[in-house]
């Protein structure tokens, strides 16, 4: 399992200029990058590997190219905007709004849930649903919250889309604020699942009387049947 950082699905998108400058100046200033890898440390929110492509001069034939082919490690989720035609750029979101759960390891996994790609998920965030486009999943384990039934979060990477000013930000959702929809499979549903989070690990020697019984143990296919 990948520690720290792993490569991702790599996608386009936006970063607050502010961040490039420890958010002294530039804000409302956007650079243009691709986002080409993620990294996972605990008690904080996602970061990325960024290589910034300069496209931003191309409107300004003045200004010179000066941070096309630029790397940046550890660019925190709050700071992408997708690379999507917008009327205006999105207002900057709260981390607890981006991701309301840190990253519990520095170990995880990255993968695409394929049957849950074809149609726009739902997003709750701060009480109301948006549509958002899901672009992979970041999963976590090797560490006590992550391997807790009870605790253990995912995070969905997710791009906002009819989200009013929020719309066109990067947003990381655990199952516990989404929703998958998809027309012909099932009829996506409303309120909130009778679930209650289990508190239960499963495993096969948790049974006293079959830990005890070496009959049931061995009963392979060359035990010998009475």
């Amino acid at each position: 399992m990948p520690y720290l950082q792993s490569n991702i699905p790599h996608f386009k998108a936006w970063v607050r200029r502010e961040y490039t400058v420890n958010h002294e100046r530039y804000h409302g200033e956007f650079l243009h990058a691709m986002v080409i890898a993620v990294t996972t440390m605990p008690t904080r929110c996602l970061s990325f590997q960024v290589i910034f492509t300069g496209c931003e001069s191309d409107e300004d034939e003045e200004e010179p190219n000066v941070h096309g082919g630029a790397m940046w490690a550890r660019m925190p989720i709050t700071a992408l905007v997708a690379d999507t035609p917008l009327d205006e750029w999105p207002d900057p979101m709260a981390v607890h709004h981006a991701q309301p759960w840190d990253c519990s390891s520095h170990h995880h996994a990255v993968y695409v849930l394929d049957r849950a790609t074809p149609c726009p998920w739902l997003a709750k965030i701060d009480g109301e649903f948006y549509p958002a486009k899901y672009l992979f999943t970041v999963d976590y384990a090797e560490n006590e919250i992550a391997d807790d039934p009870a605790q253990h979060k995912q995070s969905h990477v997710m791009e906002l889309l009819d989200a009013g000013e929020w719309t066109g930000n990067i947003v990381a959702l655990p199952n516990n604020r989404v929703r998958v929809t998809h027309p012909a499979w099932f009829e996506t549903g409303e309120g909130a699942p009778d679930f209650k989070p289990s508190q239960h690990i499963h495993y096969s020697k948790s049974d006293l009387d079959y830990v005890l019984d070496t009959r049931q143990i061995f009963d392979n296919l060359y035990a010998d049947r009475e």
